[in-house]
């Protein structure tokens, strides 16, 4: 849109944010504070102030989304499925016993990981993805030039038939075959491609459902019919 006015809003937006960002990094390098918080890791890492700017803009806005989104359909899809909900408890319940949870157990999680995946893969929690050409490629007759921003329509991607059988049936399982994760590497959602806002709602979804269902058996409501909605 090459309204002057929608472009001032957003400058503005961005000057806002910068200064709130800009203070509460000044402030934790500063301070000597008893509780951890994300940003610490930020500041205590060896990054310049720029980055730890552009990082933090980075988790607080994409990472809240994309965590909120993935929390809340993977929770939808276990309510749907005793067996995978089953599954998923035995592992946590394995891995965890009564210990707290802690990143170098959740490593271990392996089906719950693929619990993710298929989350991410069947709610086609990303719909679009976009990335610039890093060399030339081809397609059939046509030529894609190096540097060319290439849109990937994942939504169709994630739920083609010939690559995914069912491909509306949530299944886990489909992942516990490495070709099926190096499939989904490819696209950019694991391995060394994968964005850093989703390893980090990776990690939080899977806290939150090692709590949750070991806590509670996750029924979905009598009579709720649920319709996916996307928009940007």
């Amino acid at each position: 849109d090459k309204s002057t006015t929608r472009k001032k809003q957003y400058e503005d937006a961005l000057r806002q944010l910068e200064s709130i960002l800009k203070k509460i990094i000044k402030e934790r390098k500063g301070g000597n504070f008893s509780q951890h918080i994300f940003i610490d890791s930020l500041v205590q890492g060896n990054l310049n102030d720029q980055q730890i700017l552009e990082d933090s803009m980075i988790f607080s806005l994409a990472s809240c989304v994309i965590t909120a989104k993935l929390c809340t359909w993977a929770i939808c899809f276990l309510t749907t499925s005793e067996e995978v909900q089953r599954k998923l408890y035995e592992e946590i319940d394995q891995v965890f016993g009564k210990d707290p949870i802690t990143p170098e157990k959740i490593e271990q999680l392996r089906y719950c990981r693929q619990v993710l995946c298929e989350t991410v893969r069947a709610a086609k929690l990303t719909p679009v993805s976009a990335r610039l050409q890093d060399i030339e490629g081809k397609i059939d007759k046509f030529i894609i030039p190096r540097e060319t921003l290439v849109l990937y329509a994942l939504g169709v991607v994630l739920q083609d038939p010939s690559t995914w059988p069912s491909p509306h049936k949530f299944d886990p399982d489909r992942f516990d075959d490495e070709a099926m994760m190096k499939t989904f590497s490819l696209l950019g959602f694991s391995g060394t491609q994968e964005c850093p806002e989703l390893r980090f709602a990776y990690m939080v979804t899977a806290v939150l459902l090692s709590v949750l269902v070991r806590r509670l058996h996750l029924l979905s409501v009598e009579g709720q019919h649920i319709e996916t909605k996307y928009e940007l």
